[in-house]
């Protein structure tokens, strides 16, 4: 079972600014190829860090502003957010090692 979360432009501020635990999203799109490459290796570690970290995946295509806010500007776009701030950008679809690299050094 999936511990990923939607993020919307709407739940965006609940779900992410006020987390207590960091929060990595995946900003995505139905017809980004590297997009559907990375995802599963996304949801492994949503399941492997359960607990630790929150995961989420943002569609670019339906939350504007989000992706605006944050400059993303190709996808897939990884930010790892640590009390309501950016602490990892990680762009394109990258290792699985690659991301738990970035992401272990601020759980």
């Amino acid at each position: 079972m999936s511990k990923e979360i939607e993020i919307t432009d709407s739940n965006f501020d609940e779900q992410v600014l006020k987390s207590e635990l960091p929060v990595l999203i995946d900003f995505w799109a139905i017809w980004c190829g590297p997009c559907k490459m990375i995802a599963p290796i996304v949801e492994e570690i949503g399941n492997e860090y359960h607990g630790k970290l929150k995961v989420g995946k943002l569609d670019v295509d339906h939350n504007r502003n989000t992706a605006m806010q944050y400059g993303i500007r190709s996808i897939p776009t990884l930010l790892l957010f640590k009390d309501g701030d950016v602490v990892e950008q990680i762009i394109g679809a990258v290792s699985k090692s690659h991301l738990i690299d970035k992401i272990s050094r601020h759980l």
